[in-house]
């Protein structure tokens, strides 16, 4: 109801302006557009209708504001910085600035419009708050901080300051000013989804398991399954001993395919806890899988080469063998019979990964190195 009477008061505002310009525009036609939300008609007919040059202020407020609503950033910028022009006080152009270059990634130029604002006034919240977004986007840690502390004094209950304020505070670690700072606006709205995600996540790193696991339960019923919220959630069963209910919790996950290595984990120690040894050790091997990259064969791989490069050739052994633990390439086997044959002259280990090699099926484009093992091969039998 609110956006609605907003939408109303500025339709009117605009449609007075354009009737003090002129009798030409339509403030029917423009009350149908604005009503409709069909903003990048009353665009082009607030342009039609009144064509360069507009030097009025309000017109070129009416402009401005209905390219902004219609998304037509660039000419909206175009209009308020004529309007800021002519008034350089005008804070709620200033904001109106910002707000569009926010909306265009384009930070630093939003930072310098805010920044006028606050030079004016230091406590204006809205400000604040759109600084701390900014600031952090730019890698500004410290600074966002410092404008959410200052949004969060002026409005205490406010829950997206104090979510983002309370989440800077955990990952200093500062657990006690986190749950000050979520708990004030939580008292006055005890079922915001958010504020109640803040709350578990302090709980859970202060390892208040069971009230972590309320606090989890409460999100889960209300439709917030995030796996942040069913990891917290399991892993605190977990600590409770409650294993059964672990295992339920992060299954979530490995139906999703959103599991983890630290998911596998306290499933297999559930199991491990329960005694099911047997599906313990399906689980670690979950774990262990997670854990590893399925491209760390090449990379033990690649950095063999180099060492072959090098001429380090005992750890370019090492590393070729090291490739083959995380999964075999054929092209591995033929490395280190290569190494082995040209390099160390061990005819033995030689013979036996040219073997491996041509029973690893390699691939049709490798041809000639397969024509070349199996000829290698029969020499060193011989």
């Amino acid at each position: 109801m609110k956006t609605i009477a907003l939408i109303l008061i500025t339709i009117f505002t605009i449609a007075d302006a354009f009737a003090q310009q002129s009798n030409k525009a339509d403030d029917a036609l423009l009350l149908e557009y604005y009503q409709n939300q069909r903003f990048a008609d009353a665009a082009d007919y607030l342009k039609k209708t009144y064509p360069e040059p507009v030097t009025d202020v309000k017109i070129l407020s009416g402009l401005a504001y209905t390219s902004e609503m219609a998304a037509r950033l660039p000419e909206a910028e175009d209009y308020y910085r004529r309007v800021y022009a002519t008034d350089t006080t005008n804070m709620a152009v200033l904001f109106n600035l910002g707000s569009i270059n926010s909306r265009r990634g384009n930070n630093s130029k939003a930072i310098s419009y805010y920044k006028k604002i606050l030079a004016e006034d230091s406590t204006n919240f809205n400000v604040l708050k759109q600084m701390a977004t900014l600031s952090r986007a730019s890698g500004n840690v410290i600074d966002a901080m410092n404008y959410l502390i200052k949004a969060n004094k002026l409005n205490p209950t406010e829950p997206d300051v104090a979510y983002d304020l309370s989440s800077f505070f955990i990952n200093l670690k500062l657990y006690k000013k986190a749950d000050t700072v979520v708990t004030a606006p939580l008292k006055a709205d005890t079922a915001n989804m958010l504020l109640l995600l803040g709350k578990a996540q302090i709980h859970y790193r202060l390892e208040k398991f069971p009230e972590t696991v309320a606090v989890c339960n409460q999100l889960v019923q209300t439709g917030n399954q995030t796996d942040e919220v069913i990891n917290m959630l399991g892993n605190s069963w977990y600590n409770l001993k409650k294993y059964n209910e672990c295992i339920i919790a992060l299954k979530q996950l490995e139906q999703n395919n959103t599991a983890t290595e630290t998911s596998y984990y306290y499933m297999a120690m559930s199991y491990k806890a329960l005694h099911s040894h047997v599906l313990a050790v399906i689980y670690f091997d979950k774990a262990v899988k997670a854990a590893v990259s399925e491209n760390v064969n090449s990379y033990y791989g690649e950095m063999a080469d180099s060492y072959d490069q090098l001429h380090q050739l005992k750890k370019a052994v090492n590393a070729y063998q090291k490739s083959l633990l995380y999964g075999v390439m054929p092209l591995t086997y033929y490395a280190l019979a290569n190494l082995y044959d040209t390099e160390l002259k061990n005819k033995a280990l030689a013979l036996r990964y040219y073997k491996k090699y041509m029973g690893s099926h390699p691939p049709k484009g490798r041809q000639s190195y397969l024509a070349y093992a199996k000829r290698r091969a029969g020499e060193l039998i011989r």
